[in-house]
């Protein structure tokens, strides 16, 4: 597409969505589908920012490949299933640690929001690759 309002609005909403999927990452690693959500509006972002260029631009733009972003995620999904092993605890118990941050106080983090963090880089990677996947059989420009 050639629509300048397009492309002015993509640079802010690309931001915008991805600020609205940190939080729902880290708000939903309590709750379930923090990791999926958050997934999903990052590759909406990038999504978006093709439509308004195109498809090839937005892939060449990206710092990891779709392929990465997979491999990452499915990494962290198996480092989060580590801790309760070697605890030895049953498979994917939940680990948790207290961190105290100054001005922020304490946060409790653990493995439920690490494998939280693999499903949001696995679901990155897949809504990507399946978007670009579609956009080459569809000649999208």
């Amino acid at each position: 597409m050639n629509s300048v309002i397009l492309q002015v609005a993509s640079k802010y909403v690309k931001w915008l969505l991805v600020v609205f999927a940190l939080i729902a990452l880290y708000r939903g690693h309590n709750f379930p589908g923090g990791g999926f959500i958050g997934g999903l509006l990052v590759g909406l972002s990038v999504i978006f920012s093709s439509l308004a260029y195109d498809a090839q631009r937005a892939r060449n733009s990206l710092k990891i490949q779709p392929e990465g972003y997979i491999a990452l995620g499915l990494l962290t999904i198996f480092l989060s299933i580590l801790p309760g092993v070697f605890l030895k605890q049953y498979f994917m118990a939940g680990v948790w640690t207290s961190i105290h941050i100054p001005f922020l106080g304490v946060i409790k983090l653990g493995t439920p929001f690490l494998f939280d963090i693999g499903v949001f880089f696995a679901v990155i990677g897949v809504t990507l690759m399946s978007f670009f996947t579609f956009s080459n059989i569809m000649k999208w420009k």
